[in-house]
């Protein structure tokens, strides 16, 4: 048998170079977060984990301990005949579940007596969950970032886009949020992830981004959506230097309404999502802005939520949180379109060293 058991920190430090990431926790476990790249194969499944658990409470640990061998030997069974008997002998899987115990160390054991060099992960998920905690600050401190501000519908997230096309470095953090990082940020059909799954794919962005590049990144406030962003990013963020993103209100305009069309398809759901600004807005001027989206006045709405809501404090708001702004770099686009924001990118590009 060729089991290794290596510490979460070792596996951060080699992980690219497993053949498989197998996660042996229930399919719930896996959902709330997982290893980048893991695959699930669960040595009990949800169900099967309540009925072992209402026994070990219920009747003993004993009878518990019995039932569960069953399960696990059945699921193993099932995982092997699936996914195992295509690969080589060289295949080398990384195995965890939660703190390392009996459900990653029976799919490991077997693996192993069949001839595959195993490795387990010593504490299971909940040691490298620690390990990416605590390798975040590390990630960005090694890093150099150049924030992109500008109030909404300026084109910031647009303009990361562009800088990725042409092979910048970027950290967008929206996207791996699943949220537009407002109160009217939330994206149809899209569930944010959770707190530890968001940290966990950070972690992996960031682990990939080289050192002596810059990092393009939006600015953003500590909360994108429901999800924290954790506090050495953010403060290294509002310590770096500033790119300040000029465009004219009716380009402003029309990129929101491009980027927000599920508003304009569907005005219900715009008008529901604006009751969230009623306590700060007041029910008059909300239900004034819904009887417009209703008569197809979308531009008008969206004009006067910039003029009234969202600019309003902006330029306050982003000098006292990020220390570099009065000194930004000022880029003007010529509008709302790809290839302004793909010119603006070749600008700030071609004026890096």
């Amino acid at each position: 048998m060729s089991l290794h058991v290596i510490s979460a920190q070792e596996v951060m430090a080699r992980y690219d170079r497993f053949d498989a990431v197998i996660d042996a926790r229930s399919e719930g476990e896996y959902a709330e977060d997982r290893l980048p790249g893991s695959q699930n194969w669960p040595s009990l499944n949800n169900e099967e984990r309540i009925q072992v658990g209402t026994l070990y409470k219920q009747v003993s640990a004993f009878e518990a301990q019995k039932i569960g061998a069953a399960l696990v030997a059945k699921n193993i069974s099932n995982h092997i005949l699936a996914h195992v008997l295509d690969k080589p002998k060289k295949w080398q899987p990384l195995v965890y579940c939660w703190r390392g115990g009996k459900r990653s160390n029976s799919l490991a054991l077997i693996l192993g007596q069949i001839g595959f060099k195993v490795n387990l992960i010593e504490g299971g998920y909940k040691a490298f969950r620690a390990a990416v905690v605590s390798d975040i600050p590390l990630q960005v401190q090694r890093l150099q970032f150049r924030v992109l501000c500008g109030p909404t519908g300026s084109g910031k997230t647009r303009l990361l886009q562009a800088l990725a096309a042409q092979g910048a470095q970027v950290l967008d953090l929206e996207a791996l949020a699943s949220h537009r990082s407002s109160v009217l940020g939330a994206i149809p059909g899209q569930p944010q992830p959770t707190q530890k799954a968001f940290e966990t794919t950070l972690w992996q962005t960031l682990r990939q981004l080289q050192s002596d590049r810059p990092v393009f990144v939006e600015a953003e406030s500590k909360k994108v959506g429901n999800l924290a962003v954790p506090e050495a990013l953010i403060q290294t963020m509002r310590q770096s230097p500033c790119i300040r993103l000029d465009l004219a209100l009716e380009g402003r305009v029309q990129l929101l309404i491009e980027d927000y069309d599920y508003f304009t398809n569907d005005p219900a759901f715009f008008c529901d999502r604006l009751d969230r600004l009623v306590d700060l807005k007041g029910r008059a001027v909300v239900q004034g802005w819904q009887t417009q989206i209703h008569a197809g006045q979308i531009a008008q709405v969206v004009a006067d939520l910039l003029h009234g809501h969202y600019d309003p404090g902006y330029e306050s708001s982003t000098r006292r949180n990020f220390v570099q702004f009065g000194r930004a770099e000022v880029l003007t686009l010529q509008d709302h379109s790809m290839q302004a924001m793909q010119l603006g990118a070749a600008a700030l590009l071609n004026a890096r060293p």
